[in-house]
């Protein structure tokens, strides 16, 4: 099945993004999405040889032939570090709209990823697909747990900008609950919660932002706040809070403790492939969306492992035009539990994160504050 063709007129790939775009993101089966996917990103290797010269030397490196087709397993795997040393575009620097940046740690390099309108839409399509699917479609008041002047640069773009900015869409009113300087701004939260106490409110943030400048300073102050009607999504910075033993079940009991949230989504991503994140559901498992895969690869050969088993974790998806984005060997591991059969009704494959990769360099989403 073959949704798109390569034209070799006018240079550049003809996909149907649209079609993929308007399914419902967790909607396509096994066969079906493996057919789809092998044609897509066998197209998509294919644009990326030609327009991005370091790609193509890795492809001849690495003696990948071309107008080869391929299965997901064979598409071949851009590590993640390379994105820290290259600039990998696929485009024109004129045609950049934005520069999205990993997460790091001062002194850490961070990775670049270049973004053309198109695939900058894209992406933001697949996200809103994707909330639509947790929380509806409607529209509704989003506390974010992080200071607004994250947002600063609007062409630069680190993590939790882009996360804050992505979740904006589902936003009928903005509060941001911390100050500048990362202090609580009671003021401003109380205020948030008085003018929507009768409605169902989205709270957004990463992870250790959440623990470290919302939870730790509700429980040092001996607050709770009203947010039972709120759903909570929150990703990146893992890494702190486990070393800290504060596990996802401990995470959300004690932002039960002071907040009253029930519904409480932990999701997967990164800023290399912005918009393809990795929801949670009621069941506790990470979902693959029918904008993104996900393949877990063992350390000793990079052969798949079998569900169950632990590897390193690939992800893959169709919507990074701009960058060869689209098939990205993390330095995360994790464990692919099944496909269309979890118990929520998700069609798709599964997963559950069990860390890092032994002196993989630290990194988070929550793009680690030091003030």
């Amino acid at each position: 099945m073959m949704i798109g063709e390569m034209s070799e007129e006018k240079g550049k790939i003809d996909m149907d993004y649209e079609m993929i775009l308007a399914r419902k993101p967790y909607s396509l089966c096994r066969a079906e999405k493996r057919e789809l996917f092998g044609d897509w990103l066998t197209e998509l290797t294919e644009y990326h040889r030609q327009h991005c010269p370091p790609y193509e030397k890795l492809l001849k490196a690495l003696e990948i032939p071309s107008g080869r087709s391929m299965e997901e397993e064979d598409i071949p795997m851009l590590p993640i570090g390379l994105f820290k040393s290259m600039e990998l575009m696929s485009v024109h620097p004129g045609h950049i709209f934005k520069t999205m940046t990993s997460s790091g740690t001062k002194g850490q390099e961070v990775s670049k990823v270049f973004l053309d309108t198109d695939t900058a839409r894209y992406q933001q399509l697949a996200l809103a697909g994707i909330g639509e699917d947790f929380f509806g479609d409607q529209r509704l008041p989003l506390l974010v747990i992080d200071s607004p002047d994250v947002l600063k640069d609007r062409k630069m773009f680190s993590a939790r900008g882009a996360g804050i900015l992505g979740f904006s869409i589902f936003s009928s009113h903005i509060c941001y609950a911390l100050t500048s300087d990362m202090e609580l701004d009671t003021e401003a939260v109380e205020g948030f919660l008085k003018r929507y106490k009768d409605t169902r409110v989205l709270v957004f943030g990463f992870t250790y932002i959440i623990w470290k400048y919302f939870y730790e300073a509700l429980a040092i102050q001996g607050k709770k706040l009203e947010l039972d009607n709120a759903v909570l999504v929150h990703g990146g910075g893992w890494k702190k809070l486990i070393s800290q033993s504060v596990s996802s079940d401990e995470f959300k009991k004690r932002i039960y403790s002071v907040t009253g949230i029930s519904r409480i989504h932990n999701y997967y991503g990164m800023a290399e492939q912005t918009g393809c994140i990795y929801m949670e559901c009621p069941c506790g498992n990470l979902h693959a969306s029918v904008y993104s895969d996900i393949i877990t690869r063992r350390a000793a050969d990079f052969t798949p492992c079998e569900y169950g088993e632990k590897g390193i974790i690939q992800i893959l998806s169709p919507l990074p035009r701009s960058y060869p984005g689209h098939s990205i060997l993390t330095e995360d591991e994790g464990i692919i539990i099944g496909e269309d059969d979890c118990l929520c009704g998700r069609l798709g494959k599964y997963f559950k994160v069990t860390g890092r990769i032994k002196h993989a360099p630290v990194r988070g989403c929550s793009d680690t504050y030091e003030g």
